[in-house]
């Protein structure tokens, strides 16, 4: 049974025991409720709640939420809880969230182990707490503590939890302290039903209203929450739980909470793939980076970050003080955020050492090269990285374009070879593309998923094309929008309706952010120019050849930047997309928003159909993670494939072959997106079934 119910004396213990989360599915809370109708008839003189293993309860079911609620309900249940006429204690270990946190409120006292997790991440999935949540927490800690913690979905320590009042406690063994509380303090100890309402801070209430907008654009769980926060300053409790349950209902089947759990399952997938692979022989635990520019230096922190051993490789004695200079700057970056410690930042510093040439080089498990994308620049550092190096060393490029099986054919042993494409911040972006070359061993790719984990990386596992998943869709999302500049629209039109779309940024600010050359020395690769099978948009490469603008970094690129880095609409583009639309003779029309967002969204769609086609992404789900968390695509849409099946396949096949008559070059319809929608399927029935 999930649920033990033991009354030894006068005490009575209840352990959630469903391992290896003591997740609450409908078993648990059936068992839950039998257990507080036995304390209700036994009456003793407390009753201690604890959990089995390495967790009190870590939330509710989420594989539940997919279909009706199922009872008992949770709300119901802690309601007899918080009812009870004698003392409760949640002693607190490991995991206290969502509904476990919600059992922990309808106890009178709470103790917790110093290490302990405690929150309601609910919004995080699209809803609230369904269960007390939202009321009985500001009862405890107040209205502005409370706004912070429930409209962010913020977890905090047992630390910060005993400061705002949310536990009473913090003990190194919780059930001897709930054993120990003397009994005129718990019985001094209120239920939060029977405590007074928060006092009302309309400040406090616009302030997470605000920071909801800023920090999840679009969703509508955040604000939710901190509506029924409110309410517990102005209604009675009843009321006011009523309210709250309803709310969690209406948001429970909603389209956000679909997509947001979606993404959620597909993160644990991906993470558990590294389980499918043999486990490496040795763990990867000393690394050398070679380049220490922005990327490789931020590779380097990420790795020692994990606790690895670096050793960072550079040309010459002027490039060393810059990849030097680089890493100091992103520990002092991690200092003032609070993420390093100054001793922990001296302790990672000792782990890293920078070195002119590959000569004596130490030992190492991996190696990967973050040079410049130049193919024959990339083959003369693993020429010398495997002279240097036992043929045990794992190698890994960094490309973002390249053919890896190229680079891979003057390599010895070339199963230890593979591609970790990190994206840039790489000691912050959590996506890593882990690409599969033809000879890449099953062991390599098990190391590189382990050292993925390590890093707390999403995990991607990808073929060998141009760009890989996401940097190609990301072409053919540029391409598309560069179509549109030649039909009339303008580089500030084309990004607002993006973020409109959800977007974190629109095309031409994210181009300016990684500059415009890099995209340029990549069309000119590709000779996308004089290809007969592409239609070539000239505005880009006139920006780059002839006005020398090249982003951010240059102070102009499809916007003009100010001395404080702001940006403007740019005269000179919006000369230069004239000039290429009058050349190609188009006529200029007016776009709108949505409009726009349809055909940038339709072009993704379609180019990943045909990564899913070739083999490239094994899932739909991989491509919604790439998206999410490699190119700011609304998380809050499940993924660029989710939202195609919100879309439906049959209707992207008819607009597809709609634009397809008027522009054959551009558009055509992938084969598996026609079969789809001729079966009447979905891309989610190309996912593995969990």
């Amino acid at each position: 049974m999930p649920v033990h119910y033991d009354l030894a004396g006068d005490s009575a213990v209840l352990t959630f025991d469903n391992p290896p989360l003591n997740v609450l599915g409908q078993a648990m809370r059936a068992d839950l409720a039998r257990a507080i109708a036995q304390a209700a008839a036994d009456r003793p003189a407390r009753l201690i709640l604890r959990g089995a293993g390495r967790n009190f309860v870590a939330g509710a079911d989420a594989r539940e939420f997919d279909g009706p609620p199922l009872d008992p309900q949770l709300n119901e249940v802690l309601d007899a809880l918080a009812a009870l006429p004698f003392p409760t204690i949640a002693a607190i270990h490991g995991a206290a969230l969502g509904g476990g946190l919600e059992i922990a409120l309808a106890c009178r006292f709470r103790i917790a182990h110093p290490s302990a997790t405690l929150g309601l991440p609910e919004v995080t999935l699209g809803i609230v707490p369904g269960a007390g949540g939202t009321q009985r927490l500001p009862r405890l800690v107040g209205m502005a503590a409370a706004l912070d913690l429930l409209g962010q979905g913020r977890s905090v320590t047992a630390a910060e939890a005993e400061s705002l009042g949310l536990i009473d406690l913090i003990a190194d063994d919780p059930m001897a302290a709930a054993r120990g509380v003397d009994t005129q303090t718990l019985l001094r100890a209120l239920c939060a039903d029977d405590r007074p309402p928060p006092a009302p801070d309309e400040a406090a209430v616009a302030a997470a209203h605000a920071r909801a907008d800023r920090r999840a654009p679009g969703q509508v769980a955040p604000h939710r929450a901190i509506e029924l926060v409110a309410t517990s300053a102005q209604e009675p409790i009843k009321a006011a739980l009523t309210r709250e349950r309803a709310t969690f209902l209406d948001l429970r089947g909603s389209d956000q909470a679909r997509a947001l759990r979606h993404v959620f399952f597909a993160e644990r997938a991906a993470m558990a793939q590294g389980k499918a692979w043999p486990a490496p022989a040795p763990e990867i635990a000393r690394a050398v980076v070679v380049g220490g520019g922005n990327m490789g230096a931020a590779i380097a922190y990420a790795l020692l970050s994990a606790g690895l051993v670096v050793r960072v490789v550079e040309t010459d004695a002027a490039a060393l003080d810059r990849a030097r200079d680089n890493i100091a700057g992103l520990v002092a970056q991690g200092r003032k955020r609070g993420a390093l410690t100054d001793a922990g930042a001296a302790e990672l510093q000792a782990r890293l050492s920078l070195a002119v040439g590959y000569d004596d080089l130490p030992a190492a498990d991996l190696a990967i090269e973050a040079a410049y994308e130049d193919m024959a620049v990339k083959q003369a550092i693993f020429a010398a990285l495997q002279d240097a190096l036992p043929d045990s060393t794992i190698l890994a490029t960094n490309t973002s374009y390249l053919d890896i099986d190229l680079l891979a054919q003057g390599i010895r042993q070339p199963g230890r070879f593979l591609g970790l494409h990190f994206f840039a911040p790489a000691h912050v972006m959590k996506l890593l593309e882990i690409v599969r070359g033809e000879a890449t061993s099953d062991q390599t790719l098990g190391a590189a998923f382990r050292l993925a984990r390590k890093l707390g990386k999403v995990p991607v596992l990808a073929g060998v094309c141009d760009g890989f998943i996401g940097n190609r869709i990301l072409a053919r999302y540029r391409h598309a929008a560069d179509i549109l500049l030649l039909e009339g629209a303008l580089p500030a039109q084309v990004d607002a309706a993006m973020r409109g779309f959800g977007m974190a940024m629109g095309p031409y600010e994210a181009q300016d952010m990684s500059g415009l050359d890099i995209a340029y020395a990549n069309r000119r690769r590709q000779n996308l120019r004089d290809r007969a099978d592409h239609r070539y948009v000239p505005i880009a490469d006139h920006l780059v050849e002839r006005c020398r603008r090249l982003g951010r970094k240059s102070g102009a690129g499809w916007y003009d930047y100010d001395a404080e880095g702001r940006a403007q609409p740019s005269d000179e583009v919006t000369q230069a997309i004239l000039s290429a639309s009058r050349d190609a003779g188009i006529t200029r029309v007016a776009l709108p928003a949505e409009g726009i967002a349809e055909r940038l969204v339709l072009a993704m769609i379609a180019e990943a159909t045909r990564i899913l086609a070739e083999g490239i992404a094994a899932a739909p789900r991989d491509i919604d993670l790439v998206l999410v968390h490699g190119y700011g695509f609304p998380r809050w849409r499940g993924g660029l494939m989710h939202h195609a099946d919100r879309l439906t396949p049959a209707r992207i096949l008819s607009r597809i072959e709609a634009l397809a008559k008027d522009d054959p070059l551009s558009w055509s319809v992938p084969p598996l997106l026609r079969q789809l929608a001729d079966e009447g399927r979905d891309f989610t029935s190309l996912n593995p079934s969990a």
